[in-house]
Order: C-alpha cells, then structure tokens, then sequence
C-alpha cells in the first residue's frame, strides 16, 4: 500500500495553530436522557476481608431509592470483567481485596438521593490478613489473594506476558539472548543497584462516568471509554449479547492518559440498567477515581556490564510490579517494561525477568508510557554511573553504545527506524552540555519504546452527494487532536477543504472497528486505514465517472474534490449524481491488519529523548527546572502544534512523576487519594524555558512517513532530572519522586540510598 502523496496540486494541509476538534465535542458527564436514575458506589472499608452480610434496610428506606445492588444480584451474568484474566469482579464478591472497592451501588432518583441512601448501607467484615508491599506479597507466609486465578481470555490479540505465575504472581515476562554470565565475566567494570518508581494517579479533568440504557434494541452506554470496542466485549461476554445489540458511544472525553483504557465502571451501569430496567448514570468523583485505577510501581534491580572503552557487553534486569487487586493491563505493562528497560543500546547479552504482583491495593492498569518509564529510570542511570567510573562523558558512551538507524533494538522485530545519535546530539546542546553554568547542572534521558499496539483498524469515508466527506473511525477523541489531524489526512487524501471534512468517530453502533486508542497509534495506524478508505473511494468515483461518461475506467484520472475525464473536471457532486440520478453517496472502506507495511512489530519505535536543567536550593531540598528540552522524532509532523502539545503534555507529566507525584499507603489505607495530598504538578513548577524540537525525517510507517508522538517526551523525564540531581550534588538518586524532604535527605547523608537493600527473590 502506497503511503505516500498521490494527489497533484495540494501540499499536505500542516496546520501550525492550536488544534481544532471537528465534530461536537460535550463531556459524557453532561449527558442525560428521560427516566434516567443515578448510582452511588459503596464502597469497602477494609483491604482484605469477608463480607459476612450487607445491610441495606435503612438505606432502602431512604427517599428516592429505586434498587441497591450487590455482588449477590449477579447470578444471571458473568460477574467478572477483564481484557486479559476475567478475575475483576463488578462488586465485590464474598471478598473484598483492597480499600474502597466497590461493594454495593444505589440507585436513586437523583444523585443526592443515592448519595444520601449510600451512606445508610451498613456491612458487616470478617478481617483477613492483607499485604500492600510487593516484596512483602512475594513472600511464602504472604495472604493469597487469588487462590483461584480467573479465566484468561487475552482479547488483546498481542503478547501480554507469560502464564504459570502462582502464590501473589500477577504475570511473569521475560527476554533473553546471549550469553549474560560471559559477558559479565568479561567485562571491566559491572555495576548494580536498586532503583523505585512510585505508584501514580494520571488525573485527567473528567472523572470517570457512564450511562448506560437497556431495551429490546439492546444496551447502550455513553462513556468516557479510551477503547470502545473492547468495552463492548465486555459488556457482551458479562450479559450474554451479540456484539451486534451492544452499542459503546463515546462522547469528547476529558483527558485519558491510559487511565481511560478499557473497562473501569460501564459493567457496573450496565448490569444495574438491565436489573432496573431504567437507564442508569453512574458518575464518580476525583477520590473514587483514584480508587478505580492507578500505575504499577517498580522495583528494578540492574546490572550492566562495561569495557574500560565504555561499550555494554551485558545487562541483567530484575523488575518487580506492584499491581494491586486484579490483573486487568498489568501484565501488558509488564511485558512493556521488559521490552524497554535495557533503552535503545546495543547489548551482545541480556537477561530480563519480571513479576507483576498482586497486593491489597488499587488494581494497577494503564498510563501514560506505561512499562518504559519504570524500566528506564533504571537503564539510564547506571548508563551514567557506568561514564563517571570510566570516566567517559556520558553523552559519548551512550552515542557508543546506541543502535543506529536500521538496527534491530530487539532481535527478530522491527529495526529502529530513528537517528539516535544525531537526536542526542540535538538534546545535548539544547541544555548546554556538560557545562550549563554555575550552580546548574544537566541531565540527559533517552528511551525507545515498542508502540502502535496491535496493528487493527478499519475506517469508512462517504463522499456525499454534494461533494462533501464523512470519515468515520474507531478512535476516541480525548483531547489529544485526533480528529483534526484525521480530518488533514482524509482532506488531503480527496484534495478538498478541511472544512468539507467531518470525522465521525468512537460509536461501536455506527463506526468501524479500531483495536484501541493508546500506544500513541492513531496517526499511524488509523491514519494508513483512512489512507486506504480515501483511496477505495477514489477507485470507486473513477469508476462511476467511466460509466456515466462511457470512458475506459482508465482514462479517468484523481483530481482536487473530483476526477478528470478526458481532460475535463468533473466534481464529486457531479459524478455522483450523475451516476444516482438523484442523490447517493460513495463509500470507501480501508483496513489496517498485520501484514505488508505492518507485518512486523512493533507498528513502530516511539522515541524519548528529554533534558534538563536543574537547581537545587540546598537548605530546602527543592528542585527547580530551569529548562526542559524534549526531541520529537516523529518521521512527518501532519500537525506540528499538536505535536509540540502532545510532546509538552507527555514531559510534564513525566516531571510531576520525578518530582512530586505519588500514591502513598499507609496500612490498609491510601493516604492520599485527593488533589490536595496528592501533588500534580502546577503552572509554579512548569520550566523556565522550553525546547521543543521536532525531527521529521519521513522514516515512519504512518501517513507520509509519520510515527507516533504522546508518550515518547515523559519517558525518560526522571532518568534526565535524577541525573541532573547526582551531577549537580554528588549523589546519586535511585528513587522517585525527588521531592524536597528526599533531595534534602540526600543531601544530608550524603551517600547513595536503597543499595540493594531487599531481597527481590
């Protein structure tokens, strides 16, 4: 399939604005229909214990109460949900495996009603011994979890790690080639260490809602769901439909970040519409959120091998995911930090193993660069304690070391398709390496992570009568600009106006199947299915204006917003109508599988490259960030503003993870899940400066040469900033956050904590 410009007379519509979103954009949140009844959660107060009853008398008493909800009224459906393990239950049954799981739901005539009558909902624990430390979860005398695991379905059609685990074992994943004990034994210098990464919230500004509605026709659930599609199997396998009677519509969705990937809270509305019979909105606040979904913390144990030269003939990698009560996209995340952790280098040896662990927490799933940040924090750091010993500068180990446009980062997959020593190159000078000025020191991070998810997708144009265009496509809109730059690509596919184009997107009832949304792949791989339905139409107006011009099919040649027959312009509207008579519509259908330009994974390699520029105010600890420097290696920017938005997003996030944010639990309890304890970045601690730098060498699958951008500039943000830190103060940090008390604490020990301390067997 041909991805390149074909069209003769317009230049790739870039739009260098800020982006535009074609199409409504409403919050599901504001959604209502008549009859519509509210829910309220109740929800659990112990980390791990019997639910020996639940008492809803009073609260059935309360005015406006429809119906309560328990894990007993679930005899009639699957109870369990999830995309790779069905072990989530809707509520909680007979168990209850972490504080503040949903154990009950009211129903009420307004929220307030259903507010108030949750509150009455009394139950009744029998305690059982719980464990929210990983290591701890790991060992012999820790509380199982899951005596039982649930059934694996895997319906994310790519690997998402290994089975076998037991005890609290999540998932196991593992990556292997050389001969590592060799290549240690030969080397000049082998370094090792133990480094954390804390357990994040990714708060987007809409909570998470649905509204769900039962009929004859079926169900339908309006919701803030990244990935409609696999909502919608789940929704199907827990009441028993056809796919076909299961509509998923997703509105403008107020931020995802991953955290808004498959199925958080639509099984719980839409059993409670199919129970009631009435349509039902559940909707949640910013605490209940963060008892929804969270990251995996990690654990890293490395060790990395070197010649007095610099060059790596071996690392070795233990990782340890603390991933809460459920499987749900941990072992995905798992398989991710495998496959990333050891950075974009050439390594002759490598051994990685990884566990995801089950602990009394909340279920752990995707965000933003998931699997990579972890995995780098480690891989970066002892690439910089590996220079300092050698006394090599950093910048030219790593450009010894790194894998060159057309090498393979892992044998058998795709070669990278970047020029990392030239990106580092740039990064470099952006932050005034080595040398940025008194009192200031720079820290450099680089990361390739294997994105684009399964390579899946269909999209539809119709070429309307009046010469206009629909494109409908599977993927969400979550603020990141999808439709714009959808609308770009089918504009300039048809050679007509952008505001000729509307993209239809994310409604399982009227639009084509897409896999997900995340793994930054929409560009890439939904761009290339829009590519080949644009083209499908093409091939089929050419063919209607042979026929109504009775002209040999090959004749007739693409034009802007037409075709040429014979030498003459012939608009869509004409060619159309010709052909009908009155009225009609083409439409051109393109799919997306594993095959051709997609045969081998990853879709693609998205590319991290972040520095810094740090101060530190040694009486408080504090951390300032004088400059931030991002490199956005995306083959073709179609849209650069959105681009250098999507790279600033994806970088300050990363600077909230390495500086500020974390998820703390004390006991059973989390002792933070509001956003006045726990500490998103804000516009005080944004950068001094930003460089945003976009490299376009046209070396992507995607449209025009694209690849993927959007988690790429926060993956290697903490390596970057810790590395600063240890230059700066001559320690050398090894957890995150790096917030004031830790970097004050640093300071005065003056040594280097966590030395391997734990024993990750």
């Amino acid at each position: 399939m041909d991805n390149k410009p074909q069209i003769v007379g317009r230049s790739i519509p870039r739009v260098d604005g800020v982006a535009k979103v074609t199409g409504a954009a409403k919050f599901a949140i504001d959604l209502s229909v008549p009859g519509m009844v509210f829910g309220a959660v109740v929800r659990s107060e112990r980390a791990h214990a019997e639910i020996i009853d639940i008492d809803t008398r009073s609260a059935e008493q309360s005015p406006g109460v429809v119906r309560i909800i328990t894990g007993r009224d679930l005899d009639n459906v699957v109870p369990y949900f999830g995309h790779i393990v069905l072990d989530h239950p809707i509520l909680a049954i007979e168990r209850t495996l972490y504080y503040g799981e949903p154990i009950a739901l009211v129903i009420a005539r307004s929220q307030q009603a259903a507010t108030h009558a949750a509150s009455q909902v009394e139950v009744e624990y029998r305690e059982l011994p719980y464990v929210t430390d990983a290591l701890e979860a790991l060992k012999d005398d820790a509380p199982i979890l899951h005596p039982q695991r649930g059934e694996v379905v895997r319906d994310l059609g790519f690997d998402a790690g290994e089975e076998g685990g037991s005890g609290n074992i999540c998932s196991l994943a593992s990556l292997d080639w050389g001969n590592v004990d060799s290549g240690f034994a030969a080397a000049d210098l082998v370094i090792e260490g133990e480094f954390r990464y804390p357990m994040l919230y990714g708060y987007a500004m809409e909570p998470y809602n649905a509204l769900a509605v039962s009929g004859e026709d079926g169900l339908t659930v309006y919701t803030t769901t990244q990935h409609p599609y696999m909502v919608r199997k789940d929704l199907a396998r827990i009441l028993s439909l056809p796919f076909a009677k299961v509509r998923v519509v997703v509105p403008y969705v107020g931020g995802g970040y991953g955290t808004k990937s498959y199925s958080k809270i639509e099984p719980l509305a839409a059993v409670a519409a199919q129970l009631t019979g009435l349509p039902v909105k559940v909707v949640l606040g910013v605490e209940e959120s963060i008892h929804t979904t969270r990251s995996d913390s990690a654990i890293v144990r490395a060790r990395s091998g070197y010649t007095a030269q610099g060059l790596l003939v071996a690392r070795a990698f233990e990782i340890v995911l603390n991933s809460g009560a459920y499987t749900d996209n941990s072992p995905q995340v798992g398989q991710k930090a495998v496959n990333t952790c050891f950075g974009p280098y050439r390594t002759p040896a490598l051994s990685v193993r990884m566990r995801s662990v089950f602990t009394n927490t909340v279920p752990a799933s995707s965000l933003r660069g998931f699997g990579t940040p972890q995995g780098t924090f480690a891989g970066e750091l002892q690439m910089d304690e590996a220079a300092e010993r050698l006394g090599i500068d950093p910048v030219e180990l790593r450009k010894r070391n790194l894998v060159g446009p057309g090498e393979e980062v892992i044998p058998g997959k795709r070669a990278l398709e970047a020029n990392l020593p030239e990106d580092l190159e740039l990064l470099s000078k952006s932050v005034d390496w080595p040398d940025p000025g008194e009192g200031r020191a720079s820290g450099l991070g680089l990361s390739a992570s294997d994105s684009g998810a399964y390579p899946s997708s269909t999209a539809l144009v119709r070429i309307h009568a009046d010469g206009s265009a629909s494109a409908l496509v599977g993927a969400t809109e979550m603020g990141q600009g999808s439709r714009t730059v959808l609308a770009q690509i089918a504009a300039q596919e048809l050679a007509l106006p952008m505001e000729l184009v509307t993209i239809v997107s994310s409604d399982t009832g009227i639009g084509p199947f897409e896999q997900t949304t995340g793994a930054s792949r929409t560009t890439t791989v939904v761009g290339r299915s829009l590519q080949a339905a644009c083209q499908d139409a093409r091939r089929q107006l050419r063919a209607l204006a042979a026929e109504v011009h009775e002209v040999a099919v090959e004749s007739v040649q693409d034009a802007p917003g037409g075709v040429l027959v014979d030498g003459t312009w012939r608009s869509f509207a004409e060619v159309i109508q010709g052909w009908f008579g009155a009225g009609g519509e083409v439409i051109g259908t393109g799919a997306i599988r594993r095959s051709g330009d997609f045969a081998e994974t990853p879709v693609f390699w998205e590319i991290g490259a972040a520095g810094v520029i740090v101060s530190v105010d040694r009486d408080t600890g504090e951390v300032s960030v004088e400059k931030l420097a991002t490199i956005g290696d995306v083959g073709f920017a179609i849209n650069p503003a959105m681009v250098h938005g999507q790279d600033a997003g994806a970088a300050l996030m990363g600077l909230g993870a390495a500086l500020h944010e974390e998820l703390v639990y004390e006991g059973e309890m989390l002792t933070n899940p509001n956003l006045v304890d726990y500490r998103v970045p804000r516009f005080e601690d944004l950068p001094r400066e930003m460089d945003q730098m976009l490299v376009e060498r046209q070396d992507g699958v995607g449209p025009y040469g694209s690849k993927g951008a959007g988690e790429g500039g926060g993956n290697a943000i903490g390596a970057a900033i810790a590395s600063a830190i240890a230059r700066l103060l001559g320690v050398r940090p090894r957890e995150l956050p790096l917030t004031s008390e830790r970097v004050w604490r640093l300071l005065q020990d003056g040594r280097i904590p966590r030395e391997a301390d734990d024993d990750l067997s």
